[in-house]
């Protein structure tokens, strides 16, 4: 059998990998191209009042016993003692 050189078989080793990547990211565009769905954007009508959302800062009750709750688990799932977190900001988020 005849040796193969060294150089060749990196050489084509990875040519390999990047035909190989490249014949994936080719396939990948294709699929996306089939698979895309175009969203259809909503109408406003022009009579409607468009008003933007206001945020309402709306007091959170029982915050202090939220925001130790909340602490509490976030040492326990990070194995630190509470005293070493300190809370920065705590919104609440509206859907």
């Amino acid at each position: 059998m005849a040796d193969i050189p060294n150089w060749f078989a990196v050489c084509m080793g990875l040519g390999t990998v990047f035909v190989g990547l490249i014949c994936i990211i080719i396939i990948c565009k294709i699929m996306s191209i089939f698979f895309y769905k175009k969203e259809k954007p909503e109408k406003v009508s022009e009579t409607a009042d468009v008003k933007p959302k206001a945020v309402t800062d709306t007091a959170i009750e029982n915050k202090e016993q939220i925001i130790a709750a909340v602490t509490a688990v976030c040492a326990e799932v990070m194995g630190k003692d509470i005293s070493a977190l300190r809370v920065v900001s705590f919104k609440k988020v509206n859907n």
